[in-house]
């Protein structure tokens, strides 16, 4: 197969100077944005992308023409931002497009608020990252100065400001309402929905928010239709998707895949396998808010929202970790329990209390000072979590914490039984010991 073909979004990802205005041009760069601004008009490019079937790729997948569509008609002042905050475990792939495509993503964004009415765009990019703000900021320089953005751009058919913002690092404003409140410089904290952002957001005006992949796929879908764009992937799920991929493959890293591929093509053909003496034990598929696969399930599904969700699972971002068999399940579910755990804002005292509480169990029980009733309890503090906060960070620690005490039991099992113990070369108990 192929696997060039379906390059949409990776295609400048091994050119060295793909990230340069004068390269993204030649490859025909901002033609896409000429062409909305020049032939098309706002309402013909929402109903291109609409009529694409693209889903937002941030973890939610709701489909972003509709979404543009939640915009009140005749709102004279609306907001566009772009969700770059990128953090959760084992997802990566923003950050190619960023720093390999920038451009990619500045045409995209600016397609993207001209079809909502957006004179403002936010490029909202987690604080750590700080070579990408430098990267983005320098891009967006560039557009300015050859007159893709800013005043008199398009002969002051329309004008557009964007701005580089810098969070200061914090999982939660990733959601889009705690994005919003960080760039307003209150505390990054979600809010209570209704009103939806669309309706009122920034400074209560309507506010779209779009993932960096989501943006940086509108460009294509212009140049070439939104049913070009529908011969890649499945009815439901169209399109292609990128995958950063984790864990001891031949060919880790970020791959770009048509929708509805089959894991175990995926597996074979693009990652190569697992690297020598490994094998496959679990695979977590879309981050690592999401709940994991055992090694046959993941080999029956298909990677698209609605293969997923049959098999039990998400589609997510697209941050898959592969697990290999040496790998002590508890260990790894004690790492991400003390990631949502210290990323909890505290704002919603189920995530708050119930974040700390998973870790500190888990924790007990990989000290081998655990016991059976343990894995109850870690159940019932599930319960109280789930569905029962502000934004979805609760869950994300449930789902993942639910699926390893579902598929690997017999883990928890003997370590709360006494069973097993740590090994004495691991890192944990290298952490014990010191």
């Amino acid at each position: 197969m192929n696997q060039d073909q379906y390059r949409i979004l990776s295609r400048r990802f091994d050119r060295r100077d793909g990230h340069k205005l004068e390269a993204y041009e030649a490859d025909g760069g901002y033609r896409a944005l000429k062409r909305a601004v020049g032939e098309l008009g706002a309402p013909a490019v929402r109903e291109e992308v609409k009529a694409s079937g693209l889903r937002g790729r941030g973890g939610a997948g709701f489909p972003a023409g509709v979404k543009w569509g939640f915009v009140p008609q005749g709102a004279e002042t609306v907001y566009f931002m772009v969700n770059a905050d990128e953090s959760e475990p084992g997802t990566f792939k923003d950050r190619y497009l960023l720093d390999y495509d920038p451009h990619a993503v500045i045409e995209g964004s600016a397609i993207s608020s001209f079809a909502v009415g957006a004179k403002l765009c936010v490029i909202y990019i987690r604080g750590e990252f700080g070579w990408l703000v430098d990267r983005v900021q320098k891009a967006v320089d560039e557009a300015y100065a050859a007159g893709y953005l800013g005043q008199g751009a398009f002969g002051g058919a329309y004008e557009l400001e964007m701005i580089v913002h810098k969070g200061a690092g914090a999982y939660i404003c990733g959601e889009e309402t705690g994005l919003i409140n960080s760039v307003t410089g209150q505390k990054g904290q979600p809010n209570i929905k209704p009103p939806f952002p669309a309706v009122s957001g920034f400074l209560g005006q309507p506010t779209i928010v779009n993932n960096v992949e989501t943006v940086a796929a509108v460009p294509w879908i212009l140049e070439h239709g939104a049913a070009a764009y529908r011969k890649f992937g499945t009815e439901k799920s169209p399109g292609t998707k990128l995958f950063s991929v984790s864990g001891p493959v031949r060919r880790p890293g970020v791959h770009e895949i048509p929708l509805g591929l089959p894991f175990r093509e995926f597996f074979t053909d693009w990652l190569g396998g697992m690297a020598d003496g490994e094998e496959l034990k679990a695979v977590i598929m879309g981050g690592s808010s999401v709940p994991v696969l055992t090694a046959a399930e993941a080999m029956e599904t298909a990677l698209d929202y609605e293969s997923l969700a049959a098999a039990g699972t998400m589609l997510g971002s697209g941050g898959m970790i592969v697990i290999p068999a040496r790998c002590d399940m508890v260990e790894l579910i004690q790492v991400l329990m003390h990631f949502y755990w210290d990323e909890s804002c505290g704002q919603c005292t189920p995530c708050r209390e119930g974040t700390g509480w998973l870790h500190r169990i888990v924790k007990r029980l990989r000290r081998g000072e655990g016991a059976p009733e343990d894995l109850a309890l870690l159940e019932r503090v599930c319960d109280g979590m789930a569905g029962l906060t502000i934004c979805p960070l609760a869950d994300a620690a449930v789902m993942p914490m639910r699926s390893f005490l579902q598929r690997f039991r017999p883990e928890f099992e003997a370590l709360a039984a006494g069973r097993r113990t740590i090994e004495p070369d691991s890192r944990w108990a290298r952490e014990i010991r010191s």
